[in-house]
């Protein structure tokens, strides 16, 4: 998990471009998403993670987002995940 406070902006978006982190999400409601997520984009900078693989966060605790994931989030609710 890598916390968006630990980067700079430039060292933000080459992780993002050379495909080092593929997921945002949010450590205080433990949801994780889609960078592009609409509800993603709303959160504050000090609540922002970051992950390379969705593996990584369900191993952390965090659940997939209702809105840009809604069947990983269909499954979790449900107990399949």
């Amino acid at each position: 998990m890598i916390l968006h406070e630990e980067l700079s902006g430039p060292q933000l978006r080459s992780l993002i471009r050379n495909t080092s982190i593929h997921w945002g999400g949010n450590r205080k409601l433990k949801i994780y998403g889609r960078l592009g997520c609409a509800s993603g984009k709303r959160m504050k900078r000090m609540n922002r993670v970051f992950f390379t693989g969705s593996e990584e966060a369900l191993a952390l605790g965090f659940r997939p987002c209702a809105h840009c994931m809604n069947t990983d989030y269909k499954k979790w609710r449900d107990g399949f995940v």
